[in-house]
């Protein structure tokens, strides 16, 4: 065979196993996200930075929760707690609620953005509320999910904020970014991710686990650029998109 021949030769063999390496690598990284150790280091972590994380909505019982929660979809909590400040003076019960004025609560709401689905929403959820819990927010998952503008994210953010009730892990767009940078799920879809975090999360770490991935979200691990260099968890991330 020629030099130059068995030159070419090896240099593909070379490349080859190469590649094979960095699939292998790339295999044992994506295996190891769930590891039982590298997930309690990563709640340590948490615990260490966010020790007393809780919801950020502004609110005084699980209705306004609710609400809140309902106005908080494509909207930021700091919005929407600027928006609830005057609404729930000016409908401060379910039924001031189900039975306003449609148009005109639109315009009170309309800051948050998508008003009219959201009073269409807010509106049914009340009046169910009044006419067929008696004026109580449920306190199952089942029972929410019945309620207009009430998805899986809406019903575990009122049962774990409002009444301590882990039966799922809310996923924002922050819990689905920082699971996904954290190597928790591969993942894209909310119900899989949520499915995902549980069976890797402690339940009793559901509630504050979520408030936690939220506010690293907001104030660290933003959405573009992250804060890598701020981050007490640096060292357990390997996501391709770190900034150190």
């Amino acid at each position: 065979m020629p030099v130059q021949k068995a030159r070419k030769t090896a240099t593909k063999s070379v490349k080859a196993r190469s590649k094979k390496s960095v699939v292998a690598a790339q295999k044992i990284l994506s295996g190891r996200g769930t590891n039982p150790k590298r997930v309690e280091a990563i709640l340590k972590g948490l615990d260490e930075a966010y020790p007393k994380a809780t919801c950020a909505l502004e609110h005084e019982n699980p209705f306004q929760l609710l609400i809140s929660t309902i106005l908080s979809a494509q909207c930021t909590d700091e919005r929407v707690n600027m928006v609830t400040e005057k609404l729930f003076k000016k409908y401060p019960s379910p039924e001031a609620f189900a039975y306003a004025n449609p148009a005109e609560l639109e315009q009170d709401i309309r800051p948050t953005g998508f008003f009219r689905n959201k009073t269409k929403s807010i509106i049914g959820a009340s009046k169910k509320i009044v006419e067929e819990f008696h004026g109580e927010v449920p306190q199952t998952m089942e029972e929410l999910l019945t309620l207009p503008g009430a998805a899986r994210k809406t019903a575990n953010v009122v049962l774990g904020t409002a009444y301590g009730v882990a039966v799922g892990v809310v996923v924002d767009t922050h819990v689905m970014r920082l699971s996904q940078r954290l190597d928790l799920t591969k993942h894209d879809e909310p119900k899989k991710i949520e499915q995902d975090l549980m069976a890797v999360i402690p339940q009793d770490r559901w509630i504050l686990f979520s408030h936690q991935l939220i506010w690293h979200g907001r104030r660290v691990c933003v959405a573009r650029k992250p804060k890598c260099i701020e981050c007490n968890i640096e060292k357990l991330c390997y996501s391709k998109d770190k900034t150190v």
